[in-house]
């Protein structure tokens, strides 16, 4: 099968298609006949070096979340799944590639008015989303600003938020990133320019948020910081422009409930409920992956290089069979 290597950490082009052998399902495990595999920035990370501190052995096929067909179940596993339309994650490595093995309690059925893609684009950044906006209480009342606005999980945080009645300022760079808060319905902000937290401040009548959620990172993550209301509460869930650690004597003078990516860690039960939700959310019309950049197996190097460089907006994915819907 075609598979894309990461055969050493570093820039993008150290990722290599190679043919490899197809998987053998293990014990609760199903093979997966790759679709579309999503695509997020954890997976640039991974390749650039932070691999090594997550015990990845070099070389690995990136990736880590796919819809496709199922086409093989190991022991425990019923085969009636057999041939059945599925999302599931692959963990930290293997999505990459024609077919992947996943395990069964990180699968989902898929109802047959939901796509490939949008199933694929809510696999990941769908559950986040919705693990940011639970641990932060997000409720009707809630002044949110989302950084990072306009990312896969951005964008479905901003339509989230919104969903659950919150008043909400999208932070992001350029006007091509403004226009799609605004086609979310949020008020937008370029977080590049001098002030930008004030113009937060007054989109939300001149009160402070009660609630960041930064997907951004570095100087614009601190910034956010700063105006968030005593009492707030905030998750850092990306790190594009670096990471920071809040003060903590400011935290506690504040009364502020603050995580980091590990506060939104899940168990594989969570995950598979999380999935079905955001499945669900869709099927409602509650939300929708804002999917802007398609690339083939073969150009995964593009597709990180356009995360990487921040180009990207919306949603990236590979699609590695067109063929299925």
């Amino acid at each position: 099968m075609r598979a894309v290597q990461v055969q050493q950490y570093g820039a993008p082009d150290v990722m290599v298609t190679v043919d490899l052998p197809d998987p053998v399902p293990d014990v609760g495990e199903l093979i997966v006949d790759v679709a579309v595999a999503d695509v997020i920035f954890l997976d640039t990370l991974l390749r650039g070096g932070g691999g090594a501190e997550w015990g990845l052995a070099l070389p690995y096929v990136g990736g880590g979340a796919v819809a496709g067909t199922v086409s093989a179940v190991g022991a425990g596993v019923d085969p009636s799944r057999i041939g059945a339309r599925v999302v599931g994650r692959s963990g930290t490595q293997g999505a990459y590639a024609e077919r992947v093995a996943v395990k069964d309690e990180l699968s989902v059925d898929l109802p047959d008015d939901v796509g490939v893609e949008d199933a694929a684009a809510l696999s990941r950044d769908g559950v986040t989303a919705l693990r940011l906006l639970d641990v932060t209480r997000v409720g009707v009342g809630d002044r949110v600003l989302v950084n990072a606005a306009t990312g896969g999980c951005g964008a479905l945080v901003v339509q989230a938020a919104l969903a659950r009645g919150a008043a909400v300022v999208g932070a992001a760079r350029g006007e091509r990133k403004l226009a799609l808060v605004r086609e979310l319905g949020a008020e937008a902000v370029d977080y590049t320019l001098p002030g930008w937290t004030e113009k937060v401040v007054a989109a939300f009548g001149d009160e402070q948020p009660t609630v960041v959620l930064d997907g951004a990172g570095g100087t614009p993550g601190q910034e956010a910081f700063t105006v968030l209301a005593d009492g707030g509460r905030l998750v850092g869930y990306g790190a594009a422009g670096g990471f920071w650690v809040p003060d903590p004597d400011d935290v506690r003078r504040r009364r502020l409930q603050v995580d980091g990516i590990s506060g939104v860690q899940l168990s594989n039960g969570d995950i598979r409920a999380l999935t079905v939700a955001a499945l669900e959310m869709l099927r409602a019309g509650a939300w929708a992956p804002v999917i802007r950049q398609r690339y083939p197996l073969e150009a995964a190097v593009d597709a990180h290089r356009g995360l990487e460089e921040r180009t990207a907006i919306g949603k990236t994915l590979l699609v590695v069979d067109s063929g299925v819907r």
